[in-house]
């Protein structure tokens, strides 16, 4: 058994997490300011592994006084942040980098204290901005981040990797993410592009043709559980891209996908530059298949096909709720 801290462990990937760890037998200790309410969780109550402490992480002793008393912990796995340009844009600078960059290096330094061995930071492709040349991108190509939201990834990296002492940093550099989990998001392009076709049937697209990175959340677990049960010396200071080379799609493929199951959707295109978390990129996935034995198992069709019996069957009844978006404003 491992002692795994969950920081964001309500959210769309933590609240996963959680129940696969329990499910392989680890303590998990979830983190998280529940502000978007702490449902997805329910089902992990009732494991005696399982304890879930509301904590502010930007806090200076957050990690340390939701730990006292508390068996020691082998890993931290860093969820918790405010996520996407959206919503970094519409908190401001400052707010952005309290959140996204202070609260990493917070918890980072608590985590050392604590003894902590390993630290897994969940970070975006979206810091590649765009690619100069049509070649994948891989680990070790240079960072052009385009939006607020990337900048503070970019830095919050840079302050992981340049330590010396403390929990081993491991960083996932991920993919656009899709899929059902128990706190869906919907403002995802792909769980958003079956919302808009299930619920208006039309779909406006703009900046057609970009090319984007996808991965399902289930998929990011297993890569995830992967990092923490490696041996340390491999992992120790490494970035890995975590997606899938079927995954590398432009937006045109996504409403493809989308119009084989709801073929009665309009679709409409419009010319719109604007700021943003502007992507045009194909990522290489090689080096996290070849070193970590990575694969992916559900395509971006699996997750249209999930996404579209979620709301058909009513499984999530109200998809427009504040709390399935990170954002409070949606760009396509």
């Amino acid at each position: 058994m491992k002692h795994i801290v969950i920081t964001g462990g309500a959210g769309y990937i933590g609240s996963l997490l959680t129940s696969e760890l329990l499910r392989r037998g680890h303590r998990v200790t979830a983190l998280d300011s529940l502000l978007f309410g702490g449902e997805s969780l329910i089902p992990a109550m009732a494991d005696p592994n399982f304890r879930l402490v509301k904590a502010d992480l930007t806090q200076p002793r957050a990690l340390l006084d939701s730990m006292r008393d508390q068996p020691q912990a082998d890993a931290i796995v860093h969820l918790a942040g405010i996520v996407g340009f959206p919503a970094c844009q519409a908190l401001g600078k400052e707010a952005a980098w309290h959140y996204n960059v202070g609260a990493v290096k917070a918890v980072y330094e608590q985590a050392a204290s604590l003894g902590v061995e390993r630290f897994v930071y969940s970070s975006t492709y979206s810091n590649y901005g765009f690619a100069k040349e049509n070649a994948p991108v891989d680990e070790s190509a240079r960072l052009h981040p385009q939006s607020l939201y990337a900048e503070t990834k970019v830095a919050a990296e840079e302050y992981l990797l340049a330590q010396k002492e403390g929990p081993a940093p491991l960083i996932f550099r991920l993919a656009t993410l899709f899929g059902i989990s128990p706190r869906t998001r919907f403002d995802l392009i792909l769980n958003q592009f079956v919302l808009e076709a299930f619920a208006k049937r039309e779909l406006i697209i703009y900046q057609r043709g970009y090319s984007r990175s996808f991965i399902h959340v289930r998929d990011v677990i297993r890569a995830i559980i992967l990092g923490l049960d490696a041996p340390k010396e491999k992992v120790n200071g490494q970035v890995y891209n975590l997606g899938t080379d079927d995954g590398n799609l432009t937006k045109d493929e996504i409403v493809n996908l989308v119009l084989k199951r709801l073929p009665e959707t309009h679709i409409h295109y419009k010319d719109l530059t604007f700021g943003g978390d502007v992507r045009d990129i194909t990522v290489s996935f090689e080096k996290i298949k070849r070193e970590l034995g990575f694969e992916a198992t559900l395509s971006a069709d699996d997750g249209v096909r999930e996404v579209l019996y979620a709301l058909q069957s009513g499984l999530i009844k109200n998809p427009q709720d504040e709390r399935y978006r990170n954002a409070r404003f949606i760009v396509q």
